[in-house]
């Protein structure tokens, strides 16, 4: 039972719980199962097929003989891009089963998901669909008689690891980009939230994508994930991992692929970015932009602003502005529109934001509000709001993936670049000043994938998204993502009695 009032999971139908492999759902070979839980309710939804090794085996054989011998690779760009536009139309008639899903397995709540997250999926496949049929070649200058060109060539088995705190988006941004190049591909979902992209899988079904170009393995890291990243048959992993401990996870990910067959991964391992606030700023919009992305989906984002810099003369004035909005943050059921604060994904997370809430009460930051455990059921946290930060604490180190909101402060333009980039992280960040100068200096200072100048959370299909340092490399979305899915040929001819070279 949700904080406030009633909750609806108990009774949603769970349709497909199986592994989809060339085309269909089928039980594990070993015919194991695991449960996948309801963390507002700590109830289990359903017994999800669990596969291992030798189901990663038969997925990749399915998505093998489709990229080598099927019709997926070899449709033209433009029979692709209707298919995916089929997709895309399929994602938008089922927003409502999806945005359930998502809630149920996952925690999240409906109305962002079924009004924002949902429809983002859907034109993430329309915006790479219009990308399947400009994948082009370029004619090149040589300097003897010969003709050349290249061509850009589909990478072939990709095998793509999905994180749990958002399966659809990250479902779309990973494979719309590799079906718009022709790859055919191995898909992993958390194991914490298996049930949505087992639907997507469903869906790739009705949409007419040829079987063995999707396949769906549900299981656990250790054995599903470590099979498709050191299998040899796979020429790509594209992994995201949204979790405190991803790098080191990143950094296994990467052995097994360097021991195996060397194929190219893409890495997105978390960060601890900075939420830079400068005394020019508009207070009030920069509270509203701190709150929004710190608790936003729990705060279970690896983009969070968790380190906010205030300067010192508007530092008072701001922590008291947050600290009334982050009170008056609206908790209760994940279906209730008015809601803005659902449980943690999984025990795991709750534990682990517990403890860091623990850390930063002993190692002497001041608890404004929240940090305690809401509720005798469900993985609920109020929001929290620390003050009085030190940058040599954990809260202020580590990736909390959670409701926890911290704020430092600091005094002049030089210090604050210096404390922003004392990470190991750099995925994205945010500046908040009416100052151009200002604004220039520090985004070209930050050491980040992204800098966000006057806003926040300003992800879209259209800008590449990636990170610095130990927060990855590659990046997703903007054109720039197909080419993890992309390979480079030269074809050279000689040319006789040409008039020009």
């Amino acid at each position: 039972m949700s904080p406030n009032g009633s909750y609806k999971s108990t009774t949603h139908e769970i349709k497909f719980t199986k592994l989809f492999i060339n085309g269909e759902f089928v039980d594990s070979i070993s015919g194991n199962t695991f449960m996948t839980i309801d963390p507002a309710t700590e109830e289990v939804l359903a017994k999800v097929a669990e596969g291992r090794e030798e189901d990663v085996d038969l997925a990749v054989k399915a998505a093998r003989e489709a990229f080598d011998n099927g019709p997926w690779p070899r449709l033209s760009g433009e029979a692709r891009r209707k298919i995916m536009l089929k997709f895309a139309d399929l994602i938008d008639e089922n927003a409502d089963e999806l945005a359930t899903l998502e809630v149920i397995d996952g925690g999240k709540l409906f109305g962002p998901v079924r009004y924002f997250e949902v429809p983002i999926s859907s034109e993430t496949f329309r915006y790479f669909a219009g990308a399947a049929d400009k994948i082009r070649g370029a004619t090149l200058k040589m300097s003897s008689n010969i003709q050349a060109y290249t061509l850009r060539e589909p990478i072939g088995v990709v095998g793509h690891i999905i994180p749990w705190n958002g399966p659809a988006y990250m479902f779309a941004t990973k494979v719309a980009p590799a079906l718009a190049a022709g790859c055919t591909m191995v898909i992993k979902p958390a194991e914490q939230t298996p049930l949505t992209v087992l639907f997507f899988a469903h869906l790739s079904k009705l949409a007419g994508v040829p079987d063995g170009v999707i396949n769906v393995v549900n299981g656990f890291g250790e054995t599903a994930g470590a099979a498709i990243s050191s299998h040899m048959d796979i020429d790509a992993v594209i992994y995201y991992v949204t979790f405190t401990g991803s790098t080191e996870v990143g950094r296994t990910v990467m052995q097994a692929a360097a021991t195996s067959n060397l194929k190219p991964v893409s890495l997105e391992l978390g960060g601890k970015s900075p939420f830079i606030v400068f005394d020019d700023a508009d207070v009030d919009k920069a509270a509203e932009l701190a709150l929004m992305g710190n608790l936003m989906n729990k705060g279970e984002m690896c983009v969070a602003g968790s380190r906010i810099f205030v300067q010192e003369g508007i530092h008072d004035v701001f922590v008291k502005k947050l600290e009334a909005m982050v009170k008056g943050w609206p908790m209760g059921d994940p279906f209730d529109l008015a809601t803005r604060h659902g449980p943690q994904n999984n025990k795991q997370q709750y534990e682990k934001v517990l403890s860091c809430i623990e850390h930063g009460k002993k190692e002497g930051a001041t608890l404004v509000t929240g940090g305690k455990p809401i509720g005798k059921k469900g993985y609920y946290i109020e929001p929290t709001l620390f003050t009085d930060v030190m940058d040599d604490m954990t809260i202020a180190k580590e990736e909390i993936f959670g409701p926890v909101i911290s704020v430092l402060k600091f005094k002049t333009v030089e210090e604050v670049i210096k404390r922003a980039n004392a990470t190991k992280y750099g995925l994205t960040s945010g500046v908040m000043t009416k100052n151009i100068d200002i604004a220039n200096t520090v985004s070209r200072s930050i050491r980040a994938g992204a800098v966000w100048i006057n806003c926040y959370l300003a992800l879209d299909r259209d800008a590449p998204h990636g990170g610095y340092k130990m927060s990855g490399f590659g990046r997703e979305q903007g054109l720039e993502a197909l080419e993890h899915y992309l390979q480079v040929k030269t074809v050279a001819t000689p040319i006789y009695d040409s008039p020009w070279l």
